[in-house]
């Protein structure tokens, strides 16, 4: 794995990767069409670096860019339902300085977190293939490596879930009864002093079905801040 010395390094390499051409035309593709309430948006459309605190005790890792949301503003769970669950719960936990994101300009700062994605480029119909989710897999690493100060991560979702585990080497040479499993509100505490918590994405997917509540989101909140004040 290519070795990067700082975060802003790494923000750089994500934005100009091209390893993924189906991914990246898709992007681009979105970003010619648009959408009617954004018609006088010039789309980002290119990948999609991590954003927060590089000093963060809590790591939030997402699916991917949504197609109008992150792949249109330039900033992970920026303009999209998503981001308004996301955003909301963790200005009201003290993580965000603001309930709402909307551009990557809005001033909206993050105390204590920082949110990558298993996929920095939006995929169609948000299901990157496996190789592409390895494909990006070195970004996830190093972001893992240079967030020092990190002790829990949050995972959104089964696809979040598997690709921390690989990144952080919880899934290779390991039979699946030794990995920490997948269920939303589960909490592992892990050797080297690190706790993994999972929950369901916030998709609209999820949030309008009523598979995930709001009441359910801000307990799994409540439980990343109580591990973080006990960091």
């Amino acid at each position: 794995m290519r070795r990067y010395a700082t975060l802003d390094d790494v923000h750089r390499a994500v934005v100009a990767c091209t390893a993924c051409p189906r991914l990246r035309d898709h992007c681009r593709q979105i970003a010619r069409v648009g959408k009617r309430e954004f018609r006088d948006w010039t789309y980002w459309a290119r990948p999609v670096p991590g954003f927060g605190d590089p000093t963060a005790r809590l790591h939030i890792v997402g699916l991917a860019p949504a197609a109008h949301g992150a792949n249109r503003t330039g900033r992970m769970f920026t303009g999209d339902s998503s981001g308004n669950w996301l955003y909301d719960a963790l200005h009201r936990w003290g993580f965000a300085s603001q309930a709402v994101s909307e551009t990557r300009d809005d001033g909206l700062r993050l105390r204590d977190c920082y949110i990558s994605a298993a996929a920095r480029c939006a995929p169609p119909a948000n299901r990157p293939t496996l190789e592409e989710l390895h494909r990006c897999q070195r970004f996830l690493e190093a972001e893992l490596q240079l967030l020092r100060r990190a002790r829990i991560t949050l995972v959104l979702g089964h696809v979040a879930h598997r690709q921390w585990l690989e990144a952080a080497g919880w899934w290779t040479g390991r039979p699946a009864a030794a990995r920490p499993h997948f269920a939303h509100g589960q909490l592992h505490r892990l050797p080297g002093n690190h706790t993994l918590l999972c929950s369901y994405h916030p998709s609209r997917q999820n949030t309008n079905t009523g598979r995930l509540t709001w009441r359910m989101w801000d307990a799994v909140f409540r439980a990343a801040r109580r591990e973080v004040d006990g960091a």
